[in-house]
């Protein structure tokens, strides 16, 4: 009886497979479209948005192809899910990237080492978790995320805090390049964060509207994590539209009940007094 590979999660297990796809193609082009292959399958599961799903299922089916089968390229799903349920607190696409030597290859890209993001995050949030107690939900937003190591970091920390980021923190990000912001959606999709990834210049052509809602310009590309589709994220989206279709209506109501008018009497002055509240 073929006994069945147990799959670790491991930086060794993943190149292994990634050399074996490498025989006849650079490292560059395999990675891409591992990666491309992976955020689509995430991407189509929850979002049927046409025609990006249709252009995604295309995409994915030329990936595939040009990987040789699916065999090694889900394999290679595998382990980073295993990796990040095993080890939710580690960068781990972007420390293969540069071990892999893939971002010094490509654009002399060099991704913050995770304990520098964490750092970093945990002094943002610590700063501001205060103001997040008051609120129902924030968002945060990373315009140069590479990976994603910065948003992944902020996750752990909401984690360690108590603060549930899958139903109060929406997480958004920007990266010019587009291998590099799939690997950063990848990785907030597998850890349940709600949000998205933008591939788009941050500088030149920046993100616009609310976050729940971003205006998708000419020139930038979204990816939706599975979680931004849930009902908490979908309901406040729905209170969003109906704030700015019924927003002159709502003025309207406020202007006509301008808020709530208390009177006393000032038993020391002998006079009535109001207030309003």
């Amino acid at each position: 009886m073929e006994q069945i590979e147990k799959i670790q999660g491991t930086e060794k297990e993943f190149i292994k497979v990634f050399q074996e796809l490498c025989y006849s193609r650079s490292s560059w082009q395999v990675w891409a479209d591992l990666m491309a292959a992976m955020a689509c399958t995430l991407a189509n599961s929850v979002d049927r948005t046409l025609p990006r799903h249709t252009a995604r299922e295309k995409e994915y089916a030329e990936c595939i192809d040009r990987l040789g089968g699916v065999e090694k390229p889900a394999k290679c799903f595998a382990i980073v899910v295993e990796a990040l349920e095993r080890n939710p607190d580690q960068d781990f696409l972007g420390k293969l990237y540069m071990s892999l030597e893939l971002g010094n290859h490509w654009k002399g890209q060099f991704f913050t080492p995770y304990n520098v993001c964490e750092c970093m995050a945990s002094i943002t949030i610590n700063d501001n978790v205060q103001t997040l107690e008051k609120q129902e939900w924030i968002s945060v937003n990373d315009p140069a995320c590479g990976a994603g190591a910065t948003l992944v970091a902020a996750a752990n920390i909401f984690r360690r805090k108590k603060i549930n980021y899958q139903t109060r923190v929406l997480f958004t990000a920007n990266d010019i390049d587009r291998v590099v912001a799939q690997m950063c959606y990848i990785q907030l999709s597998l850890l349940g964060c709600a949000g998205w990834v933008a591939v788009a210049n941050t500088i030149s052509n920046p993100v616009c509207g609310d976050p729940l809602m971003p205006v998708e310009k000419p020139g930038q590309e979204f990816w939706y994590t599975p979680f931004y589709f849930r009902g908490e994220w979908n309901c406040r989206r729905q209170i969003q539209i109906f704030k700015e279709m019924c927003g002159s209506w709502i003025t309207l109501i406020e202007e006509r009940n301008p808020g709530k008018i208390t009177f006393y009497f000032d038993f020391e002055k002998g006079d009535y007094k109001c207030q309003n509240s």
